[in-house]
């Protein structure tokens, strides 16, 4: 019997022979384009067996340095995308312009195969070097794809299924790839749907928060066709400096005004928009919460805010606007309004602070509270995961290094986490995770208040540490996993943070959240979604309920949030927390589980579910609402 992979290399090689294919991979025009170009352009053998390139440690360091406000940026929106994909066998990674791997996001015991297929960080997937894959041939096309299984070049890559999107930068340009890599053998083409509108959503959020951050300090028009559209990912955006002349715009901005990026750039604001300069600049605000209407030089109506200092006379030189503030955090829980206050206090004294807490309760956003709440609000607060760092990268990343220290590094070097957080705070987050020989160095440095960067001399720094970790620091001194001394050096205060579940605050951070991820958009909680949402478990804590609010607030379209609109998880618990009668009906309760499994074996397509129990799709839509099961297409 003829081996897979070399009737995979014979496939791709037929199409070299000029023989067109009318089924298989190569029938999909694009993937035909790429294998000729991996053939012809590249000169690549489909059956060769080879891993991929992977950079060297000072180059790879060099990488994530350059592209580290976009890795910053990406790190949360892959969590959250790789939490929404709720399964086993997937791998979020995010990759440079050309194709290296620079972070990867899955379970820690799924790690190892990965790597066995190539996806290590550092790895060059670009498609002169891999052939055909969901990395590289998205860098050339410049557009989200999937590819899957047997339609990559290589046959060692056969095994995988990815879905890539590009991240543009402000100006156009290809920034990063987003991708999802699965090495499930059971993954169809069609399951990749779901999976690839999550991937491109997770994109677009990433180069909406680049775009908003890059111009964190200038005029940023934000604008769209619907008034509640303004503020989400889908709207326009529009920088320009103080004399009014366009310097950035995205995809979007640039299809709602229907020009090329090229006619807009340098451009002056009032070309495309009928609205004198300095009318606009009098709307300005430091963070707009309403839209007002808009229109084109063409006669377009829009809605728009615009983010900056309004200014009410004319004046050559503009006014820079103000940083927009931070949003708080929710106090309400009175146990944790009296440790913020105790932790204040033994800040400012400089005693390191040790938070313990679940993943997702909110350590690091207490302890940029806690920064900003201090007399060092103004000088930086820099955040180190430790756990989400590769154990080769961390010790560059907390420490810098000297250039020309070790082959590939930069010849500048490069300033590690604690001296750019000179004067301000480092937040170590994950502190249990940090290798035994970082432990060392960074007891050193608390002690002796200077850094050594590899290669170079030592640094005088004045930071203060606030430690996190959700797992039992005791234990691991116990069993020899974390050092005594730097123990005892780090927990000045320990502070336990409660799991959402816990806090007695619930309704005024579920508020506080949902008004953070409105973005200005007045949306309303329906009463049975707002207790429904209060009384789900939550195990993902505030991290998972922000994640949900963000969801729905990008959802709703009319201003109200209803039970309907709740995530299975939450719906599914509803009734166990909320039901009104005194005794629950057995036959409801197993109509409603009856139905949700038959949508999860269909896939949520309602036409066959119908079909599965023998309804029409009236009566499963009765039904649904009879339940309160949200559809989902």
């Amino acid at each position: 019997m003829q081996n897979p992979h070399s009737r995979h290399a014979q496939q791709v090689l037929t199409l070299a022979q000029g023989k067109a294919q009318a089924s298989g991979p190569a029938a999909d025009p694009s993937i035909a384009r790429s294998w000729l170009r991996c053939l012809e352009d590249y000169h690549l053998d489909p059956a060769l067996p080879v891993a991929p390139t992977v950079l060297e440690h000072g180059r790879m360091l060099e990488c994530r340095e350059r592209m580290q406000q976009v890795l910053e940026i990406a790190s949360g929106e892959m969590n959250n995308l790789y939490r929404q994909l709720s399964g086993a066998g997937h791998a979020v990674l995010l990759t440079d312009a050309r194709g290296v791997i620079l972070n990867c996001v899955t379970a820690h015991a799924e790690r190892p195969t990965f790597e066995r297929a190539g996806l290590w960080l550092g790895a060059d997937w670009s498609e002169s070097s891999e052939g055909t894959n969901g990395i590289g041939t998205c860098v050339v096309e410049r557009q989200a794809l999937t590819i899957h299984q047997d339609e990559h070049f290589r046959s060692r890559h056969t095994g995988l299924t990815c879905s890539a999107s590009p991240v543009f930068d402000p100006q156009g340009d290809l920034m990063a790839v987003l991708d999802v890599s699965s090495a499930r053998h059971d993954m169809s083409r069609q399951s990749q749907f779901h999976t690839m509108a999550l991937v491109n959503l997770s994109a677009k959020m990433i180069e909406s928060c680049y775009f908003l951050r890059r111009f964190e300090g200038e005029w940023l028009l934000r604008f769209h066709l619907q008034a509640e559209y303004v503020g989400l990912f889908s709207e326009g955006l529009l920088a320009f400096d103080g004399e009014g002349r366009i310097r950035a715009v995205n995809q979007s901005a640039i299809n709602l005004l229907g020009c090329f990026r090229e006619q807009l750039l340098g451009q002056p604001v009032e070309a495309f928009f009928d609205i004198r300069l300095d009318d606009l600049l009098g709307r300005a605000t430091p963070q707009p919460a309403t839209s007002w209407p808009l229109r084109t030089r063409q006669g377009r109506a829009l809605f728009a805010a615009l983010r900056g200092q309004p200014r009410s006379l004319p004046c050559p030189v503009p006014v820079a606007p103000s940083q927009p503030a931070r949003p708080g955090i929710c106090l309400g829980d009175t146990a944790l309004q009296n440790d913020f206050r105790r932790a204040l206090r033994v800040y400012e004294r400089d005693v390191p602070l040790l938070i313990n807490g679940e993943t997702g309760s909110g350590k690091e956003a207490f302890a940029r509270a806690l920064h900003e709440a201090s007399s060092r609000a103004a000088k930086p607060f820099v955040a180190l995961n430790c756990a989400a760092i590769p154990e080769t990268l961390i010790e560059s990343e907390l420490f810098g290094y000297r250039g020309g220290s070790f082959t590939g590094a930069r010849k500048e070097g490069m300033r590690g986490k604690l001296q750019q957080a000179d004067g301000g705070t480092l937040f170590l987050d994950e502190i249990g995770d940090m290798p035994l020989a970082l432990q060392t160095r960074l007891l050193r440095v608390l002690e002796e208040r200077q850094v050594v960067p590899i290669g170079g001399e030592p640094v005088a720094v004045d930071v203060r540490i606030i430690s996190a970790t959700h797992r039992e620091l005791e234990a691991r001194v116990q069993n020899g996993g974390f050092r005594e001394d730097l123990y005892y050096r780090l927990n000045g205060l320990v502070l336990d943070l409660p799991p959402l579940r816990e806090r007695s605050d619930k309704p005024e951070l579920l508020l506080h959240l949902l008004a953070e991820e409105a973005r200005g958009q007045h949306i309303h909680l329906a009463d049975e979604a707002r207790q429904a949402l209060l009384d789900y478990h939550w195990p993902g804590n505030v991290r998972q309920l922000r994640n949900v609010l963000r969801t729905l607030a990008a959802l709703c379209e009319d201003g109200i949030i209803r039970l309907a609109d709740l995530p299975r998880d939450v719906l599914r618990a509803a009734p166990l927390a909320s039901e009104p009668e005194p005794v629950a009906n057995p036959l409801d309760d197993a109509e409603r589980t009856a139905l949700l499994n038959a949508l999860d074996s269909q896939r949520w397509h309602m036409t066959r579910t119908a079909e599965q129990l023998g309804i029409s799709r009236n009566t499963l839509y009765r039904k649904l609402r009879k339940h309160a099961i949200a559809t989902r297409g």
